[in-house]
């Protein structure tokens, strides 16, 4: 249970703190470059705006390659809530849009918008909001936002973001304790602008409406001390406190301990606790923005150093190279045996890869030692003294998280709370092995979030291929769906066609019990399937026609059916008379005369069964789809000449029964050859009734003939 605001109120007006475990007391070494006031440098021929400078995402680039910009005009937008822009920090062309070196400890290169400067340093359109108690907090959050602000002491949190919490806010602490050796940006920002400071201070107290205001400053800084009494007394809920010096107080979690008595936990923030924090840079940047319209385009910087010849702290603009600060202020690379130039302070600082990267939000200080100010000396192995778990103000074991660390025991390395270091470099200061604790434990974070970027990665993967095979699951199932539905439309639709639906299926039944017929029957003739649809289609256009057509039709069919059996008829007749002729005519018991006779027999009583009433009704269908299209004139002339063959026909059977009596003797046996019984009298009656039976067949053929040329006359007439 953490302390109650009472109580902590109370504390404070007997000027009593809290403390943290451990910490130490390096060096201070403020005094080089906190003695003069802040100097402007001047504009740098070329800048690297870095295109993310904050926590976050990082906004998409809005300008051109040989674009001109206005200083305080927008490089960057994003409607990402936690993308901050960048700004022009001056006039000048957009000559280049590329990686390059970034301010970070591994100098990997970053995106960044190059800007060549005209000199001119011409400010874009300002839109300050003086009167912004008056405007809703959406829009000053808004303002903020587009200024590009983000926390200017630390890792850059978005300022908006951290200006809106979603709890009742108990305390707003303003962080001017600046506790890293050699630093004074922030001592000197105060004694110089200590209203604009306070300022700040007035529109967060509008956005968060906190209950009590603590402005923490270290001892060691009286000048910002008096400047921040003086400019706060006007508002007495505005407190002034000034906390020991001891390092590392100046972190987040360590100072909220220190004034409110108040621990944030693990993996938490300290709106959990009832505290949100900012830096007195950031008060004085959301100054800038709101009454003067100003973007963040420039910060203070020290630059310091036994390596500097004129120490100091400068108005640098964001993105000047840092070889542009060491060449105003004089530096001296003959005092260093090896180059070492450090962004930040000898604690919490790391060495740059190269002079050319640029300044950022974050950049506080710039320290150039000579060889004398921060040992070099060789990593030793660990003596295992406890001194590190000593000076943790996290209350860590360092030791333990080096070995995993060093191992790629990353798991381990988590569980002994890898990432609730603050990086402060207590433990690496009081090593007596010289082993750079912090430098491992940042390797260590990288490879885990790597890991959680990969898992991360893998895991979108997952479910995007998840989604995917649903995706096409669903898909099948609505085609199936669809499928179904039409296939139930179809149903429907034949359901409602009703007679015409039943005319098709009954037609079809019809040719499948036609062609049945044909394939049991040999004398009935099978009909091609393009005929059965020819003759479905003249069925059905039969059957809406009038009785006097249909019955026309059908006198046409059967005229049509005895032209082709009569035909028929005939090419057979005259196939068995060349068989004979070939066999001899004197030879009647001959294979071929004999199969002749049967074919005739067969052929005569065919025809003498088949009548017009028993017409297969397939057969009839085909005729008729034969015979429908063919003209009046040609049905009378076929009729015609079927009855001149049937009349040729009846003759030549008359002449062949007559041969075939003659020939029907037998012949007298000659001797010498063997007896066999006497069959003469068998083949003669035979004959004889075949013969009987061709004229019966060719009788009826004529009068078949007859009566089909009497229906085609009879049927023109009634056309006529």
């Amino acid at each position: 249970m953490h302390n109650s605001y009472d109580n902590i109120i109370e504390k404070l007006n007997n000027h009593e703190l809290w403390d943290f475990p451990g910490g130490v007391f390096p060096a201070e070494r403020k005094t080089l470059s906190n003695q003069i006031p802040i100097a402007k440098l001047p504009i740098p021929e070329q800048l690297y705006v870095t295109v993310k400078q904050h926590i976050g995402v990082e906004g998409h680039v809005i300008v051109e390659l040989g674009q001109k910009v206005l200083k305080g005009q927008a490089l960057t937008k994003s409607m990402n809530p936690f993308a901050v822009p960048v700004h022009a920090p001056t006039s000048g062309e957009v000559t280049a849009i590329h990686n390059h070196v970034s301010a970070h400890p591994s100098g990997l290169p970053e995106l960044t918008v190059q800007i060549t400067s005209d000199q001119q340093d011409t400010w874009t359109e300002l839109s300050p909001l003086i009167d912004y108690q008056n405007q809703p907090k959406m829009q000053l959050l808004t303002a903020i936002c587009e200024a590009g602000i983000s926390g200017m002491g630390g890792a850059g949190f978005p300022t908006h973001i951290k200006s809106s919490p979603k709890k009742n806010v108990e305390f707003l602490i303003i962080n001017g304790i600046e506790c890293e050796p050699y630093i004074t940006s922030d001592d000197r920002l105060m004694r110089e602008h200590a209203w604009q400071v306070r300022q700040g201070i007035d529109v967060l107290c509008h956005l968060l409406e906190p209950k009590h205001v603590i402005i923490g400053i270290e001892a060691n800084k009286p000048e910002a001390i008096e400047a921040m009494q003086v400019a706060c007394r006007e508002n007495p809920n505005y407190r002034v406190c000034d906390l020991p010096t001891k390092y590392p107080t100046g972190g987040e979690k360590q100072l909220i301990q220190v004034l409110t008595g108040r621990e944030v936990p693990a993996n938490g923030l300290p709106i959990d606790v009832g505290v949100i924090m900012h830096n007195v840079g950031t008060c004085f940047a959301i100054a800038d923005a709101v009454f003067a319209g100003k973007p963040l385009v420039e910060r203070v910087v020290t630059v310091t150093g036994e390596a500097i010849t004129k120490p100091g702290n400068f108005w640098a603009m964001i993105g000047s190279p840092i070889a542009h600060l060491l060449n105003h202020t004089e530096f001296k690379p003959e005092r260093q045996k090896q180059a070492n130039i450090i962004m930040g302070g000898p604690m919490m600082g790391f060495s740059l890869t190269s002079d050319l990267v640029p300044v950022v939000k974050t950049t506080n200080c710039i320290l150039a030692p000579n060889d004398n100010e921060i040992s070099h000396n060789n990593e030793q192995p660990c003596i295992r003294c406890g001194a590190c778990a000593d000076a943790c103000p996290a209350s860590l074991l360092p030791q333990q998280l080096f070995w995993h660390a060093k191992a790629k025991e990353l798991d381990k390395a988590q569980e002994y709370n890898l990432f609730d270091c603050i990086e402060c470099g207590a433990c690496a200061y009081v090593c007596p092995s010289e082993i750079p604790l912090v430098h491992y434990y940042r390797i260590a974070k990288s490879d885990i979030k790597l890991e959680q970027d990969e898992k991360q990665k893998s895991d979108k993967a997952r479910v995007r291929f998840e989604k995917r095979e649903a995706r096409l699951i669903a898909e099948q199932q609505a085609r199936d769906e669809k499928h179904r539905l039409a296939a139930e439309a179809r149903k429907q639709a034949m359901a409602t066609n009703g007679s015409n639906a039943k005319d098709k299926i009954a037609a079809a039944l019809a040719r499948a019990k036609a062609k049945k017929q044909s394939t049991d029957s040999p004398n009935e003739q099978s009909v091609a399937p393009s005929e059965v649809v020819t003759n479905t289609s003249s069925e059905h256009k039969q059957s809406t026609d009038t009785p006097s057509k249909a019955a026309s039709s059908n006198q046409r069919v059967q005229a049509a059916i005895a032209r082709a059996k009569a035909k028929k008829a005939a090419a057979e007749t005259s196939k068995i008379d060349s068989d004979l002729a070939s066999q001899g005519s004197n030879d009647t018991t001959s294979p071929v005369a004999s199969k002749g006779k049967v074919q005739l027999e067969d052929k005569a009583t065919q025809e003498k069964s088949t009548q017009p009433a028993s017409i297969p009704k397939s057969t009839t269908k085909k005729v008729l789809a034969k015979t429908s299209k063919q003209p009046e004139a040609t049905d009378n002339k076929q009729a015609k000449i079927a009855a001149a063959v049937a009349k040729a026909k009846a003759k030549r059977e008359a002449q062949k029964a007559a041969n075939s009596k003659d020939t029907s003797t037998p012949k007298p046996i000659s001797k010498g050859q063997d007896s066999q019984p006497d069959i003469s009298e068998e083949p003669t009656q035979a004959q004889q009734i075949e013969a009987k039976k061709r004229k019966i067949a060719a009788a009826v053929a004529k009068a078949k003939a007859k009566k089909a040329a009497e229906k085609a006359a009879m049927n023109k007439a009634d056309k006529s």
